[in-house]
């Protein structure tokens, strides 16, 4: 399977010209262009949080260790003293950061149920409430981010799937079909948590309809169906 960093490399590299061009085209602003571009490098280390061993389960709890104890303060920073938010601030950072980490470690298997497709759902689906509620973004850019949190996640079991052909060989190796595929049958409950997960994530997102005014400017089908129609009429008067 491919590494940290060309997981990390290529997720980047694919995620910010996706996000320059939506800024672009007018469905993005230069500020969600940034976040888009952040969510798809996000969400290709996200499969790879079920190695024990992987940077990307260090890094990911890092930043969720960070977001917990930032919302640990603003959250009581009005109810209790300085020091009293500041300990349970530290708490709560060291609580996700060690104990829970070493929980999640000890439930989860390397290229299990979060190497899938369904996973990946997963994902986006809580991510987009995330950064609607937690965050405060907008309807619009908090879909936009899950849309890309799922695109980065796609890369990263593609590119696992592409490391399994060894094309000088043309051998394929054993690890092939266990990254790009719907989900792990052999885990049917830890499955079930996953569609959960996907349920609740959609019950708290918002409403997309911010995403229909972006698309008005696209031709409607019956007016894509016309305009071929008289182009393909021009081409037979053309050639005779």
């Amino acid at each position: 399977m491919a590494d940290f960093k060309t997981h990390v490399t290529v997720a980047a590299a694919l995620s910010a010209p996706l996000s320059a061009s939506a800024f672009i085209a007018g469905f993005a602003t230069m500020n969600d262009a940034i976040f888009y571009a952040l969510a798809g490098t996000l969400g290709g280390l996200l499969p790879d949080i079920d190695s024990d061993e992987s940077l990307a389960i260090r890094l990911v709890f890092r930043l969720i260790s960070a977001l917990v104890a930032g919302l640990t303060i603003a959250f009581w920073l009005e109810k209790l003293a300085h020091w009293q938010v500041l300990v349970a601030a530290i708490a709560s950072y060291l609580v996700m950061r060690f104990p829970i980490k070493w929980v999640f470690e000890q439930l989860t298997i390397h290229r299990g149920t979060l190497h899938s497709l369904l996973a990946n759902i997963m994902f986006a689906a809580v991510s987009v409430p995330l950064a609607y509620h937690v965050f405060k973004l907008s309807a619009k850019t908090a879909w936009g981010i899950g849309a890309f949190v799922f695109f980065g996640a796609m890369i990263h079991l593609i590119l696992d799937e592409i490391y399994s052909i060894e094309l000088s060989g043309m051998r394929v190796k054993r690890s092939f079909g266990t990254a790009l595929k719907l989900t792990d049958w052999g885990e049917p409950l830890a499955s079930f948590v996953l569609v959960i997960a996907c349920a609740v994530g959609y019950l708290f997102s918002p409403d997309a309809s911010a995403w229909q005014a972006s698309l008005t400017w696209l031709p409607q089908p019956e007016h894509a169906i016309a305009w071929l129609t008289k182009e393909w009429h021009h081409l037979q008067l053309y050639w005779g």
